[in-house]
């Protein structure tokens, strides 16, 4: 009986098939993760943006509408909208600030408060 030296050809397709599942699995989760990585980046970049304005709104005095504070420059694609709205109560000086951020046009968050005069 002759001794084996090696691999037949049936093995070592098994063996490439197995590595080429291995290795699109792994691509595919990366893709995924990738993904995931880049929504969570935009989503915390427009709260901190969303409560930059709402500060910035808090720092003025009251008005009916409020134009947003400038967007630093790193943040390309970002654009900020703020609407104001009277809050119906006994003295009538209570508003509700709206801060939507939009990146690329989609909007991203939005972030609610209130102001009073006073």
């Amino acid at each position: 009986m002759k001794s084996r030296n090696g691999f037949t050809l049936i093995e070592v397709v098994i063996g490439l098939a197995l590595v080429a599942i291995v290795s699109v699995a792994f691509l595919g989760a990366l893709t995924t993760t990738s993904k995931v990585l880049f929504v969570a980046d935009e989503r915390e970049t427009a709260k901190n943006l969303a409560e930059t304005q709402m500060e910035y709104v808090r720092q003025l005095g009251y008005a009916t509408s409020y134009t947003p504070a400038p967007i630093p420059d790193e943040y390309t694609g970002y654009s900020a909208a703020i609407t104001a709205g009277s809050i119906t109560s006994r003295d009538g000086n209570i508003q509700k600030v709206t801060v939507t951020i939009q990146h690329h046009g989609e909007p991203v968050t939005t972030l609610e408060g209130y102001k009073v005069n006073g």
